[in-house]
């Protein structure tokens, strides 16, 4: 069974709006085991819009069109729709009725354009979700099919999760299930990565089942796709476990979460069991690393504040730094630490041009308590530091990043 999309909207193509929507859609037919081997963005002209439907239907099974069912003049995808089928537009009062009452219910009086949204190619139907004003649609054509979905993502997802998946899996007669697992990377590149698993990548070529991707995620690390495919989901969730242990043997360390499990995540829920609390100096990331941290649920538990100041050793006009960035970096964690009452302090430092440094040459300082919360305190001290790439918002980001992966692998597993 294959499926390719078309995203409907010149706005698509002049970069005036990204198109999310087919990348979720890919992810999801992959998941659903349904092939897609294209995706076409086209804009509201009715000529390139029927060309690309139809060179859809010439090279798959199935074509899920998102975009272009709203109420205005450039909103042309059912006429499209009507065109291929060879058949004219009847318009459905219950869906009017439907679309006024969603206008009613919010205090407003709707407009007769959008009744242009309840006309449906005779011999289509719509999809029983309609979280909008645009009714989806299944317009079958023989042994293939379109399907035409908002482009509002949220509205395309129901729809998609609620009628379009199911009914594609019933066309292709697939039952296995395809189940997929994300462990996520800090500190190799993607041909470092690739290197190291080698040996196994070419042992999964002879068997196809799991399969591992790899997906670079900027500041977001390095991402390892494992899929897996079995008769049910506890067969395909047991592959995928027992690949997981293999590709972790082999990178170490350098995994620190799966699926949706951020850097912050994991060093809140790490510090959460350990009964530990952090401070930050935000020299260099300037509040980057607190706003990451506070978007966690539950971060006040083991996230005490941060100190946010601009540079304080960025150049001198005595041509020389007042301290070198090395102990600064230990410094800044401590008086974290001890200013706001924490178990740990952290800071990145940025050496001044006089220290003679590689640009973008980052000190991370780790400062850990032994005791009480009480008056000057000694701990452990940790520093580290890394070569980081970019301008200046970027060298934030992956400092933010670094500096929390190394007070990572300080508090251990």
């Amino acid at each position: 069974m294959r499926c390719e999309v078309v995203a409907i909207g010149t706005e698509l193509l002049l970069g005036q709006i990204m198109d999310t929507n087919s990348a979720w859609i890919g992810e999801q037919l992959a998941l659903a085991g349904i092939d897609s081997h294209f995706q076409v963005k086209v804009g509201d002209n009715f000529e390139r819009m029927e060309a690309a439907m139809r060179q859809g239907l010439e090279r798959s099974d199935a074509v899920i069109c998102c975009g272009g069912l709203g109420p205005t003049q450039d909103d042309i995808t059912r006429e499209v729709i009507a065109r291929i089928m060879g058949v004219e537009l009847e318009r459905d009062e219950a869906i009017v009725a439907r679309i006024r009452a969603m206008f009613e219910s919010r205090g407003r009086v709707m407009t007769d354009n959008n009744k242009r949204q309840a006309d449906i190619p005779l011999g289509a139907s719509p999809i029983a979700e309609m979280p909008g004003t645009a009714p989806g649609l299944v317009c079958p054509l023989g042994d293939k099919v379109i399907y035409a979905v908002p482009g509002v993502p949220r509205e395309m997802k129901e729809m998609m999760a609620g009628t379009i998946l199911p009914d594609l899996q019933r066309r292709s007669g697939e039952t296995a299930v395809i189940r997929s697992r994300v462990i996520r990377t800090w500190g190799h590149s993607e041909s470092g990565l690739a290197e190291m698993l080698a040996p196994r990548i070419d042992e999964l070529d002879g068997t196809g089942n799991p399969t591992l991707a790899f997906q670079a995620s900027g500041i977001e690390g390095l991402k390892i796709r494992i899929t897996a495919k079995a008769g049910d989901e506890a067969a395909a969730e047991e592959i995928i476990a027992a690949e997981e242990a293999l590709v972790r043997a082999v990178l170490g360390d350098v995994v620190f979460g799966v699926d949706e499990e951020t850097m912050e995540v994991v060093i809140l829920k790490r510090l959460k069991a350990l009964g530990l609390t952090l401070a930050v100096a935000e020299e260099l990331t300037g509040g980057v690393l607190t706003s990451r941290l506070t978007e966690i649920e539950g971060a006040e538990a083991a996230f005490k504040g941060a100190l946010i100041s601009p540079p304080a050793n960025a150049g001198h006009s005595d041509g020389a730094a007042a301290e070198p960035a090395e102990k600064r970096a230990i410094a800044e964690a401590a008086r974290a630490r001890d200013t706001l009452g924490a178990d740990i302090g952290i800071a990145a430092i940025r050496p001044s041009r006089d220290e003679g440094h590689p640009n973008g040459m980052v000190f991370l300082g780790i400062v850990t308590s032994i005791g009480g919360h009480d008056g000057a305190r000694d701990g452990a001290e940790h520093l580290d530091s890394v070569a980081l790439p970019g301008d200046k918002t970027r060298l934030r980001n992956y400092a933010v990043i670094s500096l929390l992966n190394y007070l990572r692998k300080v508090l251990g597993e």
